[in-house]
């Protein structure tokens, strides 16, 4: 199984949508929001994350996405695809029929709903880690799932299967995010799952990020991991905090509704979103627009 590099900033995509009845996927624009990435050091991308509203997508769309993010990225940095959901058996089906061309990683939230124990988590994970061709990374996202995987439930999983090889912190809990950092074992990468606690989880050891704002301002946002990784704090913590008011911005009105109107006033991609998410208004728009001309970016 090979071995990841997931240090720096990922960033988990939109799906950018023409704003028309059909609200097809834009390409155009998804092509210039890599490109838009890539220059700016965001290190790999994630595609079919929530961020994505994968809910909404059909299955063609995103084969045609990943295939569409493959061909553009040509190999210059590495694409994770996200496989999740709460029916096990289901996703061990998609795994086992996976075309894994091109792809680096699996990222797999815990699942959502069903509200399982501890152990139903692991057994769960660990009958995803016998179906993946891939590396496998656990997201924790308690806000969004109703559970939590526990730091022990974390380095059980992290020891007893070796390709899963990451952890997605979004519990915002950093005792929980310390523990794991301290009895992981070696080669187990801890990426922050909120943006505006990265600074703090790459202070305690974290290698990095799993993003929503650093494809808006990856200008800033991967300028502040860089200086984390190497150790010019005085810098990272500019960075950090010029940002940190946008950061909470994007998520007022819900995600990817933010982002995607932050991306809309850098023209990149239209702010369209597809029910039962509704886009931003008029006025987080003109706050966001605020915010970009304080940090001198369009």
């Amino acid at each position: 199984m090979n071995k990841i590099d997931l240090s720096g900033v990922g960033v988990a995509l939109v799906t950018p949508f023409q704003r028309d009845d059909s609200q097809s996927v834009d390409y155009d624009a998804l092509e210039r929001l890599l490109e838009h990435c890539i220059f700016n050091g965001v290190t790999y991308f994630v595609v079919n994350g929530t961020t994505a509203e994968n809910p909404v997508l059909t299955t063609d769309e995103k084969q045609r996405i990943l295939q569409f993010v493959l061909k553009i990225t040509a190999g210059r940095i590495p694409v994770v695809f996200g496989i999740g959901g709460n029916n096990t058996n289901a996703l061990v089906e998609e795994l086992n029929v996976f075309d894994t061309e091109g792809v680096s990683a699996i990222l797999s939230a815990s699942p959502y709903y069903n509200k399982p124990s501890q152990e139903g988590i692991y057994q769960h994970y660990a009958a995803l880690s016998a179906a993946s061709p891939l590396p496998l990374i656990v997201y924790n996202v308690p806000g969004r799932t109703s559970s939590n995987i526990s730091a022990q439930t974390t380095i059980r999983l992290a020891k007893d299967f070796g390709n899963i090889v990451a952890i997605k912190e979004a519990s915002g809990n950093l005792d929980q995010i310390t523990e794991i950092l301290l009895e992981r074992p070696a080669g187990f990468q801890v990426l922050s799952g909120d943006d505006n606690l990265t600074f703090a989880m790459m202070a305690l050891g974290a290698e990095g990020v799993i993003s929503v704002s650093g494809q808006g301002v990856p200008e800033v946002f991967c300028a502040m991991a860089k200086h984390m990784k190497e150790g010019r704090w005085t810098q990272a913590r500019a960075a950090h905090l010029s940002i940190y008011d946008l950061t909470n911005q994007l998520f007022e009105e819900g995600n990817p509704a933010g982002i995607k109107a932050l991306l809309e006033t850098r023209g990149i991609t239209q702010a369209t979103v597809r029910l039962p998410l509704v886009e931003a208004t008029d006025n987080l728009k003109n706050t966001l627009a605020a915010s970009l001309e304080i940090l001198n970016l369009t």
